[in-house]
Order: structure tokens, then sequence, then C-alpha cells
């Protein structure tokens, strides 16, 4: 059972460093890949890699410029020698009715969850491809299937990722290329706390799912780290809600 997952010494790249791409960073070179980090925040990527416990290569980025983005995964692949995994857990939301949200906040969601994602998982599938290996993570949402008000631009960005996972899953699978989303529920993190800490909040959408809580960055590892894995290599295309049941009712 000694690497079970076969992540030791693959090179390892994650497109976000907040709450569930920082648990995934440490998730992936426990198992003892070599981890680099790209994030547009160099305070927050400094803070990942002193208190990592484990090696981390950081590069800082604006990942919602196609040339940034291309840039900075090829830096990391130089760096770690090759590319094998890549993550994308990039995501920012602004809750309002569809009404009320004005085109600059539509912009700013799209290229953050949706640009940053085409243009850092193109630059992966470009060096994965000709090597005939690879394994591509989104983070996408239950907000991609189920209807929530007040999330259009997020929901509709998320859509977008699941499709752009399957089109690209079609289209490298003969290549040995893998890509999967895997999908939270209402999970606790920095995107999320201050709307959690709204009065009736936190019960409201507890109760919504069957599991009886909500979801952790820790709960997100293991099926990331799978899909990422050798053991995932028939798996692709495939949209995987961690969400503590919550798309079943």
């Amino acid at each position: 059972m000694t690497d079970w997952l076969g992540l030791r010494g693959r090179a390892a790249l994650v497109a976000g460093a907040g709450g569930i791409g920082a648990a995934v960073a440490l998730a992936l070179a426990r198992a003892g890949a070599r981890v680099a980090v790209t994030d547009v925040d160099e305070q927050r990527l400094g803070a990942l890699a002193r208190d990592a416990g484990v090696e981390l290569t950081t590069v800082a980025a604006d990942l919602t410029s196609a040339a940034a983005a291309g840039r900075a995964v090829r830096d990391a692949a130089e760096t770690l020698g090759g590319l094998d995994v890549f993550v994308h857990a990039i995501g920012v939301n602004d809750r309002r009715p569809v009404l009320e949200t004005p085109d600059e906040v539509w912009d700013r969601i799209i290229d953050v969850n949706l640009k940053s994602a085409v243009w850092t998982a193109r630059a992966a599938g470009a060096l994965m491809v000709p090597a005939g290996y690879g394994r591509i993570v989104f983070l996408s949402s239950v907000s991609g299937l189920l209807a929530h008000a007040d999330h259009a631009p997020y929901a509709a960005t998320k859509g977008g990722v699941n499709q752009l996972c399957r089109v690209m899953a079609r289209e490298w699978a003969p290549h040995g290329v893998t890509v999967n989303a895997v999908a939270p529920g209402y999970t606790e993190t920095a995107l999320t706390h201050a709307y959690l800490e709204k009065p009736g909040v936190r019960e409201g959408l507890t109760r919504l799912v069957p599991a009886g809580r909500l979801g952790t960055a820790d709960d997100l590892t293991g099926p990331i780290l799978f899909l990422c894995s050798a053991q995932s290599a028939f798996v692709t295309g495939h949209v995987m809600y961690a969400d503590g049941g919550r798309t079943l009712v």
C-alpha cells in the first residue's frame, strides 16, 4: 500500500493559495509530490510557503491574463522539471439578484472563475498532451447544477467550468490526460466566511445538507487527490459532488 496514489515524485501545480487550494497543495506535498502554487496574492503565497512544513515553490501571477497564466504554468513546470498534475482552485462570488448585478461584477467573476481556468488548464494541457500523461482537476461547485438565488455569475462560471472539463477530457483522453472536477457543497472557507456569519445563514444552509454539517477544505482533499492519482487513470470528464448529499434534496 506504499504510495498507493502514485503521487511520489510527480510534479504538481495548484492555482490558488486560498483555503481549498492551500489544503490541496499541502496534501499533494505530503503524498510525495513536488508542488508549486500560483496566486496573484504574494503575501498569501509567502504565508503558505512559510507555514507549510513541507517544501513548496510559489509563482506570483495574475491568472486572469492569458499571457500571464500561460507563463506561470510554464515557469512552474520548468522549476519542477515537468508537469504531471494541475489543480485549479480559484473562485470569487458576489451574491446579488440578477437585476442588481452590474456588468463589472459579471466581468470580474467570469475573469477570475472561468477565464483563469481556461488559460491555466490550456497551458497545462499543452505540456501534458505531448508528454502522454496528465491529471487536471477543477474546483467546481454545486452552484453549477443547482439554481441558487443571488448566484447568477458564480453559477454561470461553474457551469462553464463543468463543460470545459468535459470537452478537455474528450479531446485529451487519447493522450493519457484525464480532466475532472470536484464540486463542493456549502464549505467553510475565506470566500464564504462573511456570508455564513450573517444571522441564520449557517443554520439555514446546514438544514439543507443531509450530512447535517457544512463541509471543510479537508473534506475535499481526498476526492481531489484521488483524481490526481494513478488510481484514476480511467476516470475522466466527471464532476464529483463532494457535498454531504446537498444535491440529493
